[in-house]
């Protein structure tokens, strides 16, 4: 456990609906410092809908959800909620990284000018320090060699792992991963879970929704089984995958492992 007292994500009965659909069905769970959470169930459980709540790309329907303390999309003003300005949203959006399905390169760039993009325009990098960085970030992936390819160019692994290095330039003190090995074929799951277990061990604080068993037991701190939209049981790894306590856990992991 790599984890400290400090909490990074705190949701508090999360609810989401999109028209007569209940999505999540008030989400309660937290995320310390340096933990590894990973977020199991099968498709249509609220998993990847309750990620993209954490940096408001949903917004949600009651609830509240909170990284750093700091209510994300809200704030509070005379004992009041008021909604955040889009400038604000997306000043929190900055210590979220987040890591999709798809990776949603921009096909005209090279790796280097994806990964350098965001801090140039965003967090008004100078060129020459964003350069700096993106090569040391791509390097970090295991693509130093790689910098002036362009997506069409590369495999869908290493395209995932700019799409990790991208992230990692905006200094995130949180990564999301939405299912990120799940467009990949398998032989390139590897190359990126590998990127993955090296964050983790150097600290940063990841939430994963994921269907690789080994690379939660193996990695995560915790892990949390979600199905209908509530979380039905959480747990360390090896208490949720090797004795699971409620049947709806047993069912799915019977089919999964």
């Amino acid at each position: 456990m790599k984890t400290s007292t400090a909490t990074v994500v705190r949701a508090e009965g999360v609810h989401k609906s999109f028209g007569r659909t209940e999505v999540l069905k008030g989400i309660d769970l937290s995320v310390a410092a340096g933990e590894v959470m990973c977020l199991v169930g099968p498709s249509g459980s609220g998993k990847s809908t309750f990620l993209r709540c954490i940096n408001r790309l949903e917004t949600i329907d009651a609830g509240r959800l909170y990284v750093r303390d700091e209510l994300i999309g809200y704030e509070e003003r005379d004992g009041r909620v008021h909604e955040l300005t889009d400038s604000a949203v997306a000043r929190q959006r900055r210590g979220i990284g987040m890591v999709f399905q798809r990776f949603n390169l921009f096909p005209h760039m090279t790796a280097l000018q994806n990964v350098m993009e965001a801090p140039v325009q965003v967090r008004k990098e100078s060129r020459a320090e964003a350069t700096e960085r993106a090569r040391s970030l791509l390097a970090r992936v295991g693509l130093a060699d790689r910098a002036h390819s362009y997506p069409s160019q590369l495999s869908g692994g290493q395209q995932q792992r700019v799409a990790i290095a991208r992230a990692l330039a905006m200094r995130p003190e949180l990564m999301l991963f939405d299912e990120p090995t799940s467009a990949l074929d398998p032989e390139l799951v590897g190359e990126v879970l590998d990127v993955m277990r090296g964050l983790a061990d150097d600290g940063m604080t990841m939430i994963v929704v994921t269907h690789e068993m080994g690379f939660a037991r193996e990695v995560g701190d915790s892990l949390v089984f979600m199905d209908g939209g509530v979380v039905v049981e959480s747990g360390t790894p090896t208490d949720v995958l090797g004795s699971p306590r409620h049947g709806r856990t047993q069912a799915f992991l019977g089919k999964v492992r």
